[in-house]
Formats: C-alpha cells, structure tokens, sequence
C-alpha cells in the first residue's frame, strides 16, 4: 500500500491543491492535524467549509483519515475542553476522524484528537487501550504531536513534545506514528522527519511554505519511507534499524514513479 502522509497544511489552499492532485497515485492519505489556521483573516466557519469540500473531493479520489490538532479546536466539550468539533461532519463522507480506529489493508489505524485539557488526554488513553486490544497487523497512531525529546520534536531552540504520548508508545509499542506540530524540525540542526523510539517509526514532515507541502510517502510492500521537500529529500528503509545520517536522495526512488503506482 501506498500512503501520503501531511500535516500542518494551515488553511494554505495551494498546498490542499497539491494534495489532491498528488492523492490519485496513493492508495491512503493521512492528514496528521493543523487543517485550519487561527491566525487567518478568514474567518473559522469559512475556513471550515472550505476545507470540508477539499476533504469531500479528496474522499472521491482515495481513502482519506485527518485527526485534529491545536489549530483545529473550534468548540468546548461537555467538560469544557476544545476540541475539533466540526471534524465530526467528515464521518459523513467516509472519512475516518479522530476517536476512530479502522483496518486499512490489514493495518490497524488510529486516530486521536488534539487534547486541550486532562479528561480528553484521559479519553485517548482510553482510545489506545480499546484499539490495543482489537489490534490486527501492523498499529498505525495518528497524533498531532510528536513525542518530546526527540528529533522530530526539536525546533532549532527548544524540544516541543506529547510527554503522554511517549508513555502511551513505550506501553503500546505501535509500529508507526505519524504526527506533525513542529515545523521546523526536518530542517533544523539536530532535527529529522523521522525517529524511532523502540521499534516504533516516528514521522514528522515539517512544513515549508510555498505551493507544495513536505510530505513523507511509505510503500509498505517495498518497506520504505521517503520524505519530500524543497531543500531536498530522504528516504529510510523500514526493516532495518535507523542509522544517522539518513540516506540523501539524488532521484526519485522507483517505487514512487508514475508506472509503479499503476
């Protein structure tokens, strides 16, 4: 299966443009949080709109999974907590959101929402623990924030991490994680679109401005991962361990030219 993971695409219409165009060569595309932007002069309930018809006509060319993240809180809980409320709408269009766990070709995907106080945090350990124990193949997290004190948490400055997080993958072990948040880590000093924590492969594509979002794109069959950005791109081999520095491309692997994607 092939699978394009983004995130932090922060109402940047050229880049959901990108995506759609880009999501009929992927057999899944996750969107790891951050769809909105608070800090738009357009305002949310417009922003929400538009980004649903993007997701409605994403839904048309392939399967589709988005779980929330802090820019994408637009309403309180009965516990008085944001959360992505208009992101309910999207079960609506076949779109798996947060608080779903599905099986996707044999993998298992869960996706957990951005949590803005402690009875949601409370509710996504509850999550994992439900979607532990139904598990079935490989376990796919697909969580805002990536985990703290890790390269793809650091920011240049400081390390910007889910400490919740961490405790839930050393108890869980997931095989993957996909998360976003931190913009700046696959380009900074010291920082990567991709870590491992035990046996689990955490991935952050970053974000860069511009008409093209980074992306990481994984073909499970061939077992390999690659990330895509303007100042370069770089790919990991899934059954092997992670060594630094990670492999530089020069050219587009095969796996990810138009003929193999059929």
């Amino acid at each position: 299966m092939r699978i394009l993971i983004v995130a932090d695409l922060h109402y940047a219409l050229q880049q959901f443009d990108w995506v759609l165009q880009a999501a009929k060569g992927y057999d899944l595309v996750v969107i790891a949080g951050d769809l909105l932007e608070t800090s738009s002069m357009v305002d949310p309930g417009t922003q929400i709109v538009v980004v649903m018809n993007y997701l409605k006509r994403l839904r048309q060319v392939t399967r589709v999974l988005v779980c929330s993240g802090n820019h994408d809180l637009d309403a309180l809980d009965t516990n008085g907590e944001k959360h992505a409320g208009w992101l309910q709408a999207a079960r609506r269009l076949s779109i798996p959101v947060d608080g779903d766990t599905v099986i996707v070709s044999g993998m298992t995907i869960t996706l957990c929402p951005w949590w803005d106080g402690p009875e949601a945090m409370k509710a996504i350990g509850t999550q994992l623990e439900a979607a532990a124990a139904d598990r079935l193949g490989p376990w796919i997290w697909v969580y805002h924030a990536p985990p703290p004190d890790s390269p793809v948490s650091w920011s240049g400055q400081r390390f910007f991490g889910d400490a919740a997080l961490l405790g839930w993958i050393i108890q869980h072990r997931p095989d993957f994680v996909f998360t976003g948040h931190v913009h700046e880590a696959p380009f900074a000093r010291g920082g990567s679109w991709v870590d491992r924590v035990g046996d689990t492969w955490i991935f952050n594509a970053g974000k860069q401005v511009g008409a093209v979002p980074t992306t990481i794109a994984i073909d499970t069959e061939v077992g390999e991962a690659a990330w895509f950005s303007l100042e370069g791109a770089e790919s990991v081999r899934l059954d092997e361990p992670l060594v630094r520095p990670v492999q530089q491309l020069s050219a587009m692997p095969d796996w990810m030219l138009p003929d193999a994607a059929g």
